[in-house]
């Protein structure tokens, strides 16, 4: 089916920041397959832990024990929350078993029909609730009747977001940086209002960091730099380290969360994504790593923040948005970036976003600025 406007290029092999076309043309790849591969691609280690599992057993379903499954479980939860992990196989999943948790927990709060307030902008996932969340693509014309019981207030309004949060809210749901809307880093009074007028309504704060997690602003987790700490946690993209797996993870104070009969998944902690996933973990939890990611975001805004296309450059990290000035089309300058070597991302009119590997070096990062400079040149 026809979803999804493609560039004709056809990917073939990829090494670090390095992919090649069917064609044998190598590019520089900003994008990471939309933040999947923060570890860069074919990460030897990873590659390693594939292929031994894969030799070994692929699966043998979740009524049975999974070493993979219960390794990459502890590292989540000791790396996060310190709660329990319900694992699963995308960020969208992820988001809909975090709705049902907080809905449950809502419930048990005596609660009839609870209320689940998300951001204006937002992007939580494609799937039936979690697109009820998503304010600006839930749409009742194509896909309605969509599930009821969510609010969305504007992103950088503290007191719409107190005013909002009731009796009846659940739980507040936000991604710490936005990046399906251009990179929007939602304030700190923003995210204090959330946790504060949540803990005065018993509601539970949820942080989607299918995006911003792994590494991709610079610590592990985006809520390490946060003002605030989330009650209920997701991740996906980068975890499974080029393979599907996501998961949604909860502090102590919820207990065991979901119990036996309210979720599943049949391929959720399959043992070869398990161990990709491990791996990934370990390789983007390496301090030193994360040092030289921050310092690699720090050289591009420097080597971008003077062109005259550019207007601002939001972000942290390695999760930039880079704002166009009037009259310049990013849709335009990633095609010229592309035609040059260099992957980037479009997500709107009106801004290039900027998701390299972690691994890129200072060198890539001076080759990849000079390539969207001149990009932002041609169309600028």
């Amino acid at each position: 089916m026809p979803t999804y406007p493609r560039a004709p290029v056809e990917f073939v092999r990829g090494e670090g920041c390095r992919i090649w076309d069917a064609e044998g043309r190598e590019y520089l790849d900003f994008f990471s397959g939309l933040s999947v591969h923060n570890a860069g691609h074919c990460h030897p280690r990873i590659v390693a832990a594939i292929s031994e599992q894969a030799a070994a057993i692929a699966g043998m379903s979740n009524l049975f024990y999974s070493e993979p499954a219960m390794r990459l479980t502890e590292l989540l939860v000791s790396s996060s929350l310190g709660g329990r992990a319900f694992l699963c196989n995308s960020g969208a999943e992820a988001n809909e078993c975090a709705i049902k948790l907080v809905r449950k927990h809502a419930h048990g709060r005596g609660i009839e029909r609870p209320e689940i307030i998300s951001l204006d902008f937002a992007f939580h996932g494609r799937t039936l609730a979690a697109l009820s969340a998503t304010p600006r693509l839930a749409r009742e014309d194509l896909f309605g009747p969509l599930p009821q019981g969510f609010v969305s207030v504007p992103r950088d309004d503290a007191d719409a977001l107190r005013a909002a949060i009731g009796p009846n809210t659940a739980a507040v749901m936000i991604e710490p940086i936005q990046g399906e809307a251009g990179v929007h880093p939602i304030a700190d009074e923003v995210l204090i209002a959330a946790r504060e007028a949540c803990d005065e309504a018993g509601a539970l704060l949820v942080f989607d960091e299918i995006q911003t997690g792994m590494g991709r602003t610079g610590t592990l987790w985006a809520s390490e730099w946060t003002p605030v700490k989330p009650d209920v946690m997701t991740a996906a993209k980068a975890l499974g380290g080029g393979l599907p797996v996501g998961a949604c993870v909860i502090s102590p104070e919820l207990g065991e969360g979901l119990t036996l009969g309210d979720h599943g998944s049949t391929f959720a902690g399959g043992p070869i994504c398990a161990r990709a996933a491990i791996e990934a973990l370990e390789i983007l939890s390496d301090p030193e790593l994360l040092a030289a990611s921050r310092e690699r975001g720090e050289e591009i805004r420097a080597g971008l923040s003077d062109h005259p296309a550019v207007s601002d450059i939001r972000g942290r990290g390695l999760m930039l948005g880079i704002a166009l000035s009037d009259g310049v089309d990013s849709r335009e300058v990633a095609a010229a970036a592309l035609a040059s070597g260099l992957v980037v991302n479009a997500p709107n009119p009106e801004t290039i976003r900027l998701l390299p590997p972690l691994v890129v070096t200072a060198d890539e990062v001076q080759t990849g600025v000079a390539t969207l400079r001149d990009a932002l040149d041609g169309r600028g």
